[in-house]
């Protein structure tokens, strides 16, 4: 049969045969679940999302939002699947049952959000957004903002944003200009502007509720004299009933580019003089607590990222087993040979396993990460957590550009797949080609993470985070090297190991001779290589277990571990090749983008 938007049989094997996730159903933490309870929840998932949310993907698209005074209205479509979600509480899989969630095990509620970002991302992230909000005010917020919004929030019940952005402080944060004045009663008086706040406005719950950053007046300048307040839509009455609207209002929302069943909003507060927030947190603690939402926002975008890559792959190869053209091409000058589906041309194949590759290695980087933050998180001895929680925040940048950078890149090529067909509004991966653009421009931009990576990353620990890092790929590469049939891998993988610790001691030596800025243009190539050896770890790691248990598989099972093993060397016999390229690049260190006068760009 024919898979839709994730391989399920490709989800089994990354979770219970390649990470043996099952070791970790016997944590306290995850009382109740089993891995016959863990497959229900995927499937069902799965079901939702094909049968209900997918078909409104693109009739949503079309739609779009529509702003009417000061007010947004969603496709509607999108709200019986959206009533189905909160009724079977799909949109907080992974939050803890203190506050109202699930509390599911990190990799299976993953598998389940796939099929979800795949079958509609727009639809599936009103219900799901304001969970990281109501992670901020149960970890910051007073007994009485967390007893008035948590539960609601992540019942859906009630939505919830980040309010950070605004017209003259983009990814400057610190330039925000947003400002807060305490009155009497201990609340706060917010005036200000944000822009491009994903469902700021909308007409699928009752209340939103908005974390802001703002400088209280007579702070500092910069990051540091932020703080961050809890501004809902309406203001909640002692009882918990909804009162009077809150002085902050939706005044446009953007025309874009893509996801456009996604309110984009332009933000407005205190035009009246009466917007009213509460402080989160103690003063000038804004920046701290948001990035706690920030880095789950940056893992969702990678998750994105690869949900689209997932399912625009598999409508290429559907398409690729169907579409009948051409004839082989071992027969070309026979005019009475018959035509052939095009996934028997050689360069539609090459084209769909490079495809394969990428989407295989993100699926098991993203669970890999969410296995090493499960790790940190579970950890009793302060080692084992600092090193898991070091890895964690490693590889963050990694997974929100790698694979929103890759994600796209897999999209167009599956649009390539289709020919002219796929560049139609007929086939959806047009839809999400689009869509998936934003993925590497939003909650911080490609050059953003890659300075998040170089400056803030590689350097933790003395670098032993890094190292730490390299230990555990050289760990798969010691197993892969006892066996024959992907030995050669395993030692292809180490030696682009070693590029890269040399490019990143160079790059790291540089900034230390205060050769920043020429360091700096490369960091991006430098994440964008460092993400293509990790594709290789990974696909290594998947041929290894394939290998493993080739020969008890049944006939099914023989092809996917074989195509396990195919990927990997197709992966590191081409790919790689292009990787080394790009270390040895970085290690040349051209300045060039730094030394080039302002002038000599051109264009004037």
């Amino acid at each position: 049969m024919a898979q839709e938007l994730a391989d399920r049989r490709d989800l089994d094997f990354v979770i219970w045969e390649q990470f043996e996730a099952e070791d970790y159903l016997d944590l306290p933490i995850f009382d109740g679940f089993n891995r016959k309870t863990c497959d229900m929840m995927i499937n069902e998932a799965r079901t939702l999302a094909i049968k209900e949310l997918l078909p409104t993907m693109s009739e949503g698209d079309r739609e779009g939002v529509r702003y009417e005074n000061g007010q947004v209205k969603v496709p509607d479509c999108f709200k019986r699947p959206h009533r189905l979600l909160l009724d079977g509480e799909w949109g907080c899989l992974l939050t803890e049952p203190e506050m109202g969630g699930q509390g599911a095990p990190p990799f299976a509620a993953t598998a389940a959000i796939e099929y979800f970002m795949g079958g509609n991302w727009a639809l599936y992230s009103y219900a799901a957004m304001g969970n990281s909000t109501a992670g901020m005010i149960q970890n910051y917020g007073t007994p009485e903002l967390k007893q008035t919004y948590v539960k609601k929030i992540v019942s859906g019940k009630w939505g919830g944003t980040m309010l950070l952005t605004e017209p003259s402080a983009g990814s400057d944060v610190g330039a925000l200009e947003t400002s807060a004045v305490k009155n009497p009663d201990g609340t706060y008086s917010l005036t200000g502007n944000k822009i491009f706040i994903t469902n700021g406005e909308h007409d699928l719950c009752e209340n939103i509720v908005h974390p802001v950053l703002a400088r209280i007046e007579g702070h500092e300048p910069g990051t540091k004299g932020i703080s961050i307040f809890v501004v809902p839509k309406f203001l909640v009455n002692k009882d918990g009933s909804l009162g009077e609207r809150n002085d902050i209002v939706c005044t446009g929302v953007e025309e874009k580019h893509g996801i456009h069943g996604s309110a984009t909003c332009s933000m407005s507060l205190g035009s009246k003089g009466k917007c009213i927030g509460y402080l989160l947190g103690e003063e000038k603690q804004g920046m701290k607590i948001m990035f706690n939402m920030m880095n789950e926002a940056r893992m969702a975008t990678g998750l994105q990222g690869l949900s689209y890559a997932s399912a625009a792959y598999l409508l290429a190869l559907n398409y690729a087993r169907g579409r009948i053209q051409g004839k082989d091409v071992e027969s070309f000058f026979n005019a009475g040979a018959p035509s052939v589906p095009i996934i028997k041309h050689p360069d539609v194949r090459r084209n769909l396993l490079w495809m394969k590759s990428l989407v295989d290695g993100m699926r098991s980087f993203f669970y890999y990460t969410t296995i090493v933050g499960l790790k940190a998180h579970a950890a009793e001895d302060e080692k084992i957590r600092e090193k898991f929680s070091g890895l964690f925040e490693l590889l963050t940048p990694l997974i929100k550009e790698y694979l929103a950078v890759k994600g796209h890149d897999v999209c167009v090529q599956a649009m390539q797949v289709y020919g002219g067909a796929g560049y139609t509004q007929d086939y959806p991966v047009e839809q999400y080609t689009r869509d998936c653009k934003i993925a590497s421009i939003y909650e911080g931009t490609s050059g953003i993470q890659a300075l998040d990576l170089m400056g803030r990353k590689l350097p933790m620990k003395k670098g032993q985070v890094f190292m730490d890092f390299i230990g555990e790929i050289q760990a798969t590469i010691a197993k892969a090297r006892e066996m024959d049939e992907v030995r050669e891998l395993a030692e292809r993988l180490g030696k682009t190991v070693g590029f890269m610790g040399d490019a990143a001691m160079h790059l790291g030596a540089m900034a230390m001779e205060g050769k920043i800025k020429p360091a700096l243009a490369h960091s991006l190539p430098f994440l964008h290589a460092m993400g293509d050896v990790i594709m290789a770890w990974m696909l290594v790691w998947r041929a290894a277990v394939a290998t493993r248990r080739m020969e008890k598989a049944s006939n099914k099972d023989k092809a996917f571990y074989a195509g396990q093993v195919k990927t990997a060397e197709f992966y590191i016999k081409t790919v790689l090749h292009e990787t080394a390229g790009r270390f040895k690049s970085i290690k040349e260190t051209c300045d060039a983008a730094i030394t080039i006068p302002d002038e000599g760009f051109g264009g004037l």
